[in-house]
């Protein structure tokens, strides 16, 4: 089965219509000077109060990931680690900085996910360790539109509004109101800074792709299904399939290209017609599970490679 290609080969469209509408552009074009390239602004200094951490700017090793994770986490009296009313656990990601995208070097990345840019996330927030599995999501909803059936395995054939009425439900049951957690699901941004925890290679854990089948259900080794989350290595952070199982649903709309200019908290366009998914999954090649890999569907679309994963940002420095 091919990957859905949405967004890869639109502008091969997109200039094929161009010249058709210019007749072949025999008309001579005007002379337009050459753009000045864009400096990208750097970012200002971090404001945190003084008795924070460091923030956790990368690249760090995986030891290194583990202390900001705990040193942040008993800084805002919060556990690493979390499990909710019905069993989902949510480890907790300490705000830093990290390069998002693809560098020019990489011979498997696409445009899209260039130009690589400096992202920081000053708010600390929960992942969902695993994506959401089926008895979990059965629980909330009431029904299972997977076409793998298993309790352990990632809930798929959700579109993006099933998995944002599935944070909606979930935040309203009475223990999850109670603790004060309000469900979604993670940025774009978030969801890269978490898979990489630290690291600037392909995956998580190393540019190898001989490496990948410890951490990842792919074409290679899943027997052409989802297999049971958590089964796999997790990355520094504690996060498992992040690589690989189903692509999983990001809140933001689809953006093409990337800013040059360094930004925080980025949440993607204020409008769009397409969602994003990040991940790989249990049907495609290692080069679409890396760490920057990155397409969108329309948010009705669904598929038996489609899930998720919930976040909640209820902790931050600010309700210190």
């Amino acid at each position: 089965m091919n990957r859905p290609m949405h967004n890869r080969c639109g502008i091969w469209g997109v200039w094929l219509a161009a010249m058709v509408l210019c007749g072949g552009c025999s008309k001579p074009a005007p002379v337009v000077s050459a753009p000045q390239p864009v400096v990208p602004q750097p970012l200002p200094s971090w404001d945190l109060p003084p008795d924070s951490p460091p923030p956790a700017i990368a690249p760090f090793d995986a030891a290194a990931a583990k202390t900001h994770q705990e040193a942040w986490a008993k800084h805002l009296g919060v556990p690493v680690e979390v499990t909710n009313s019905i069993g989902i656990k949510l480890a907790f990601i300490p705000a830093g900085e990290f390069q998002m995208g693809s560098p020019e070097s990489d011979s498997d990345a696409y445009d899209i996910e260039k130009p690589q840019h400096t992202v920081r996330i000053t708010k600390p927030f929960c992942l969902g360790v695993t994506e959401v599995m089926q008895e979990q999501y059965e629980r909330v909803m009431g029904s299972n539109p997977s076409k793998f059936k298993g309790a352990q395995l990632p809930v798929e054939q959700v579109s993006w509004e099933d998995a944002v009425e599935f944070c909606r439900k979930l935040s309203e049951l009475p223990a999850e109101r109670g603790a004060g957690r309000v469900y979604r699901l993670p940025t774009e941004a978030e969801w890269e800074y978490a898979c990489r925890a630290g690291s600037t290679t392909k995956w998580s854990f190393g540019d190898s792709e001989s490496s990948l089948a410890d951490y990842a259900w792919y074409d290679s080794n899943a027997g052409s299904k989802t297999n049971p989350v958590g089964q796999k290595k997790g990355n520094a952070w504690g996060l498992y399939d992040m690589h690989g199982n189903v692509w999983e649903w990001c809140s933001d709309w689809w953006k093409r290209d990337y800013t040059t200019t360094a930004v925080s908290d980025p949440t993607g366009p204020a409008t769009g017609s397409i969602r994003v998914y990040r991940g790989g999954g249990w049907l495609i090649t290692a080069r679409f599970c890396r760490s920057a890999d990155r397409d969108g569907l329309q948010p009705l679309d669904r598929g038996y490679f489609l899930g998720f994963r919930v976040a909640f940002s209820s902790v931050d420095q600010s309700g210190r």
